[in-house]
């Protein structure tokens, strides 16, 4: 199977901190890939280099086998990207169907077939009982459900997920899981960056790639990244590797 999206080599740097140091991956249509590390191994500059909200410093991001380096969020969007960010970003004052309308616009045109778009969306999401709601008034596990929504309004191809599931109970998080396991069954592909919810990175993911400090580190099976002993010592130390190995 052909790539969907294939990340090259790609670097970034701010003055004298290279915050991607050389990243490659692929995605191939229908899947889940994580992209894991702990805080500050670059996975929300990834997305922003890949959607085009950052500039690469080399490197290159092919996306259906086209290069998409250089191009803007606007142009990354309409091509089939689509995004959810770390910190959420609904429009406060405007209700959840209001704000998902709005995401739809920007690929439809036309507010009718907007708005109808944005009711079907809401279904999926499990937030059509909160369409009237205003969205400063959900809570965090809604509105970043809302952050899903208003991404998926754009009918993309493929999905960037950051740390969608971080700040949630258990039960919520359950619940992100199975909403992402759905994408794949609507033909969208997704990247989830994901910094410490483990439990759901194995239910997610066909393939795990992981970063620290914007060096690749490791990739593969969920099962065999989750023995690695640089992942174990990257997440939670090299006392905690070597007893691991131990136990072993």
């Amino acid at each position: 199977m052909s790539a969907l999206l294939e990340v090259r080599s790609l670097t970034k740097s701010f003055g004298g901190l290279r915050a991607l140091n050389g990243i490659s991956f692929t995605v191939e249509a229908g899947k889940i890939l994580s992209i894991i590390g702990p805080n500050g191994a670059g996975k929300t500059t990834l997305f922003n280099v890949i959607t085009g909200a950052l500039p690469a410093d080399s490197g290159d991001i092919l996306f259906e086998g086209r290069s998409i380096k250089g191009l803007k969020p606007n142009h990354t969007a309409q091509l089939g990207i689509g995004r959810t960010f770390q910190i959420v970003r609904p429009f406060p004052g405007l209700t959840t169907l209001d704000n998902v309308t709005l995401a739809a616009l920007a690929k439809v045109g036309a507010r009718r077939e907007a708005q109808r778009r944005a009711v079907e969306v809401l279904e999926i999401t499990r937030l059509s009982s909160f369409a009237k709601v205003e969205s400063r008034n959900l809570t965090l596990a809604r509105r970043k459900r809302l952050e899903i929504a208003r991404a998926m309004a754009l009918e993309p191809r493929i999905i960037l997920l950051d740390e969608v599931m971080a700040g949630l109970t258990p039960a919520e998080v359950d619940e992100t899981v199975s909403l992402i396991k759905d994408l794949t069954t609507m033909g969208i592909s997704a990247v989830a960056g994901v910094e410490h919810v483990m439990q759901a990175v194995r239910k997610i993911s066909d393939w795990i790639v992981v970063l620290n400090f914007g060096q690749w580190l490791a990739e593969g099976r969920p099962d065999e990244v989750m023995r690695n002993r640089e992942v174990i010592e990257a997440y939670l130390g090299r006392r905690y590797a070597e007893a691991e190995e131990l136990r072993r």
